[in-house]
């Protein structure tokens, strides 16, 4: 499919109160055909996420221990996890160290995950993660571990109101250009 039908079919996925003011683009290098195009999104006029430029307005994590002393990024525990830190050590450490044992615990897997989706998206070819999207469920879209994905699926007008809504509490841990679009698309409900 050309880029020029893909883009059209994806803007018109785009919620009636974002459209307009969020765009996708491409550009590409006909006669380098080992370089690839640069795709970002735009918003406002504003270029938001460039898949292949670490400049962007969204803050871009160049190590895990970033990731897990950022402050926006808020790591929610259960009970379950404290039990499981609990279990492991035999029921030996005070309770109060058990939540910081089991949120330190979770922000380093979390932070992998994070890292993980961050480089794969710097590596990745826009136009097969926007083919996946176009041929995937939005749920699978919403629940995916790729950020682009994530960020298709919140743009989307078949993401309503009341999901976006409920979405709060996971998107705390989600890569800041994730929240980014989150806000975004909350803050048109």
């Amino acid at each position: 499919m050309s880029w020029s039908k893909m883009k059209q079919q994806l803007e018109s996925f785009i919620c009636p109160a974002l459209s307009g003011r969020v765009e996708y683009r491409a550009t590409s290098y006909r006669y380098l055909p080992d370089k690839a195009g640069q795709c970002y999104i735009v918003v406002d006029k504003k270029n938001i996420l460039n898949m292949s430029d670490l400049t962007t307005l969204i803050r871009w994590y160049q190590t895990e221990l970033e990731i897990k002393n950022d402050p926006e990024i808020q790591v929610p525990i259960s009970d379950d996890e404290i039990e499981t830190i609990r279990t492991d050590t035999n029921g030996k450490v005070p309770e109060d160290r058990l939540i910081v044992m089991a949120r330190s615990r979770k922000s380093s897997e979390n932070a992998k995950e994070l890292f993980v989706a961050q480089s794969s998206l710097s590596k990745s070819n826009f136009i097969v993660v926007v083919n996946k999207y176009l041929s995937t469920s939005i749920e699978e879209s919403i629940e995916s571990n790729d950020i682009l994905l994530n960020i298709l699926a919140l743009v989307d007008r078949r993401v309503g109101k009341k999901r976006i809504l409920n979405m709060k509490e996971k998107m705390k841990s989600k890569h800041p250009a994730v929240q980014y679009f989150y806000e975004l698309r909350r803050n048109t409900v």
